[in-house]
């Protein structure tokens, strides 16, 4: 089974909402890359234009085999979503602060690429501030009680 490509900032940067998963249209050199995982997703996000979902900045590096056949590891990359949802995300985007990210990039059980796009809501430093004393307490809670039952043992 290919590896899951992840996005470890959005979760960091972003409040996320809605979940989507969407197909992604790739040329051949790419899905070989994208099975060696040699991709990255951590700068990349979706935009909708002209009724049509596309993922910009999402780096999928060259097959080292693909010769003349490699494209471009930058270009915009066209994302398979019904038009339902289309609509549904551009209503959704419309609102102040609001962003489509890619949380991450894998292969399905069919063996098709596709990416789990987050509908997000940019955190500024405090709610950054507030996950990471969040995180903390949750962690010394678990190591005390760790502590606890192995005193009981």
């Amino acid at each position: 089974m290919p590896p899951t490509i992840q996005n470890h900032k959005a979760r960091r940067d972003y409040f996320i909402g809605d979940i989507y998963e969407a197909g992604i249209e790739l040329k051949g050199t790419e899905v070989k890359s994208l099975r060696a995982a040699h991709a990255s997703i951590e700068e990349a996000f979706a935009r909708i234009e002209r009724g049509q979902c596309w993922l910009y900045n999402a780096h999928i590096q060259h097959y080292e085999f693909g010769n003349r056949y490699n494209v471009d590891p930058l270009r915009p990359r066209r994302l398979l979503l019904h038009k339902k949802e289309i609509d549904r995300l551009d209503g959704q985007l419309n609102a102040k602060g609001m962003a489509l990210i890619p949380l991450r990039l894998f292969f399905n059980d069919k063996g098709l690429a596709k990416v789990q796009l987050g509908v997000g809501k940019g955190k500024n430093v405090v709610d950054k501030r507030e996950t990471i004393k969040r995180k903390d307490a949750n962690r010394e809670i678990s190591r005390a009680l760790a502590d606890r039952t192995k005193r009981r043992s």
